[in-house]
């Protein structure tokens, strides 16, 4: 790929979702270009590139800055993290507020796997201090296919064994005749699926008593990143809690959140962290 159409790329990239792709990753352009490419008829990522320049359509624009994001996901990632928010989080959550209803946003959920393990958790190991709970599950993701994905909730026998127990994937999934595994209606009706930009406002979804952004802010440049923690941190509800993937961090980036006492990953409102844990 000649620099003039890596550098024309990784700057949409930057500018449509906050997206950060080095040289050394040139690759992953046209590996997540390529079929976008294709569709259209294109030879070489210099034609594309030139179709972009030549005819401003940002709906054609923003589909390619989507495609540029990362889409690695797999079920039940980072298993203890998930089952602390099902037996400790919502719990907690729950008997903090006094509507019986409790919200959560997967945000960046990409093809549906985290907001779906979540899902199986309430489905086999509800605990009891959530029975009779209403409980709402949002998963966002920039890309309209991939959120069309989530949706129909299909997937290969490769995607399904990423994490996936025989046990899981008979109770709650069907083999097609296509050879794809289909997530079993009552389990996909638990979940909304949006298409959604993690750089732009968030208020059109609502308040949430826990946010996952996980694996979400790595790829992100520090402009970025900052702005999509300001977006998703004004859609949290007081005393709510917001919980990151491994080696993720928000030091130096906002003075809103704090690390939370005793649950790694998890950020709640500053000044906060020291009343929730005395009060658990």
């Amino acid at each position: 790929m000649q620099d003039a159409v890596f550098d024309e790329l990784a700057d949409l990239a930057l500018k449509g979702s906050g997206q950060s792709i080095p040289k050394s990753k040139s690759y992953l352009i046209e590996a997540r270009l390529s079929p976008i490419a294709r569709r259209e008829g294109f030879g070489t990522m210099d034609d594309l590139v030139h179709c972009l320049k030549s005819r401003a359509n940002p709906v054609f624009a923003a589909e390619c800055a989507a495609a540029l994001v990362s889409k690695d996901t797999w079920f039940f990632r980072d298993r203890e993290m998930l089952h602390r928010l099902v037996n400790e989080i919502l719990p907690a959550r729950l008997k903090a507020g006094n509507t019986g209803r409790l919200k959560i946003w997967v945000a960046g959920g990409s093809t549906g796997q985290e907001a779906l393990s979540i899902a199986m958790l309430l489905e086999d190991e509800l605990p009891a201090s959530l029975r009779g709970a209403k409980i709402d599950i949002l998963s966002t993701d920039i890309c309209k296919v991939t959120t069309e994905r989530a949706r129909a909730g299909r997937y290969g026998h490769y995607e399904v064994q990423k994490g996936l127990s025989v046990h899981r994937l008979v109770k709650h999934f069907t083999r097609m005749e296509t050879g794809q595994w289909e997530a079993a209606e009552p389990l996909r009706s638990r979940i909304s699926f949006r298409q959604h930009n993690l750089l732009e406002s968030a208020a059109g979804l609502g308040k949430f008593d826990v946010i996952l952004c996980r694996n979400v802010l790595s790829g992100m440049d520090r402009t970025a990143r900052i702005r999509v923690i300001e977006n998703i941190t004004a859609q949290l509800m007081p005393g709510g809690v917001i919980l990151l993937g491994q080696g993720e961090g928000l030091i130096g980036l906002t003075d809103q959140l704090e690390p939370a006492r005793d649950i790694r990953g998890a950020w709640v409102a500053a000044g906060t962290a020291a009343r929730d844990a005395s009060a658990a």
